[in-house]
């Protein structure tokens, strides 16, 4: 089944549920409309923290990305 098909379909059964049932779904709904992980640049102050983490890492560290063929 399509995403598109499969819209069509949910929003047949919204259609049809009487109201009260719409309030209980309507807070299901807005949270799965959002991604679960929101993400934006690092601001100075992250950055800055970053770097002094990366500095306290041993001399042998590889990171996972070297470590993983991909």
């Amino acid at each position: 089944m399509t995403a598109l098909a499969l819209r069509k379909e949910l929003q047949g059964y919204i259609a049809k549920m009487p109201e009260r049932r719409l309030k209980v779904l309507k807070p299901l709904l807005l949270e799965m409309a959002e991604p679960l992980i929101v993400t934006k640049p690092a601001n100075k102050r992250e950055i800055a923290m970053i770097e002094k983490r990366v500095k306290e890492f041993p001399d042998n560290f590889v990171p996972f990305k070297k470590r993983v063929k991909t």
